[in-house]
């Protein structure tokens, strides 16, 4: 069966953080094969951020581990049908592997690790789990390997945004929050969102109450604090510690209208949650905190904001690796303090 000359597919299907960490990747295949057709595999739930990507031209939705043989079987026939010249797998499983191994795709790159590597034809080893580099820059790595199999030249990894809300919509949108939340027309937003969906070590809810009620705003501000609906207790929690002008945003709407309404962010603050690094796609400054855990450092997992909107913060490093109790609230507080005044003199 001949491939399609100039169509790829593009595989990132574990969470939602991950996967807008294969945007600088994307964008760097897209600038090295402009007259080449992007896809992509994910789960359905990250689908609507995909969607918004304007580098990929096509979404195909990955059934999942739970489908069992006969959902490999399914998933295997529709990568085959689409007759892709290449496949890359910025983070490959065995299921994963041997699905693209069955889809007989002729180039299939992925990292070196594990059993899942012998599915693929061609490989490079990384390490990830040393952390040595930021995790959109091991996907880089992978997207350069492919445009030099092609004899492009290597692109550098581009900076943010890489998705965008189109102005009108902020606006609009804008206009409706704060006069749905009676939040004065002149405040900054700043997101506090404190849930983790299970994925990361995060401050306790007293930890973030001390971190707004220290934070300096250069301008009048209210807080923000979002949640999904599943942690709309937690976030609840977290109001009644404040004592700062503050609102509960439940985001119940959907994916892409959650991203909307991150694009309004003076500031997001979080955990290494999939929200932050959505923030940081947007390139909205970003303060996220991380454990000590070697495969799970602010290097590695840190957002794609640009360098002087982006702050991290850990336990000191004789502290256990998960003790994010020993995090200094006051150090932070004054930290994002400063940045927001800095955002708001270069205005």
């Amino acid at each position: 069966m001949k491939p399609h000359t100039n169509k790829i597919l593009v595989v990132r299907n574990d969470k939602l953080g991950d996967f807008v960490l294969s945007f600088p990747a994307l964008r760097m295949l897209r600038r090295g094969l402009p007259d080449t057709e992007i896809h992509v595999l994910v789960p359905a739930y990250t689908r609507p951020i995909a969607e918004m990507n304007p580098d990929i031209d096509r979404v195909l939705l990955d059934p999942g581990q739970a489908a069992g043989w006969r959902g490999l079987w399914q998933l295997s026939g529709l990568i085959r049908r689409e007759r892709y010249r290449a496949v890359i797998t910025l983070f490959s499983t065995t299921r994963i592997g041997l699905a693209c191994w069955l889809s007989r795709i002729p180039l299939r790159i992925a990292p070196a690790t594990k059993l899942a590597q012998i599915f693929y034809n061609y490989r490079i080893r990384q390490r990830r789990s040393h952390s040595e580099k930021p995790e959109y820059v091991y996907n880089a790595d992978l997207a350069n390997y492919f445009l030099e199999l092609q004899q492009r030249k290597p692109e550098a990894v581009p900076l943010a945004p890489y998705i965008e809300v189109p102005e009108s919509v902020q606006h609009e949108l804008r206009r409706t929050f704060i006069a749905q939340h009676a939040i004065p027309p002149d405040h900054d937003l700043i997101f506090i969102h404190p849930g983790s969906g299970g994925s990361a070590v995060n401050l306790s809810l007293a930890q973030y109450a001390e971190l707004a009620n220290s934070l300096h705003c250069p301008v009048p501000s209210t807080i923000v604090i979002s949640c999904a609906s599943a942690e709309a207790d937690q976030a609840r929690k977290l109001a009644e510690l404040l004592t700062i002008p503050h609102v509960v945003y439940v985001s119940d709407e959907g994916l892409q209208r959650f991203v909307e309404h991150i694009s309004l962010a003076r500031i997001f603050i979080s955990g290494s949650t999939g929200p932050l690094h959505i923030a940081g796609a947007l390139n909205r400054p970003t303060a996220g905190f991380y454990p000590n855990r070697r495969s799970a450092t602010p290097l590695r997992w840190q957002t794609l904001s640009t360098d002087d909107r982006r702050l991290v913060f850990s336990p000191p490093t004789e502290a256990e690796a998960e003790d994010m109790g020993q995090v200094d609230i006051g150090v932070a507080a004054r930290t994002i303090s400063a940045l927001l005044e800095k955002l708001h003199t270069n205005r």
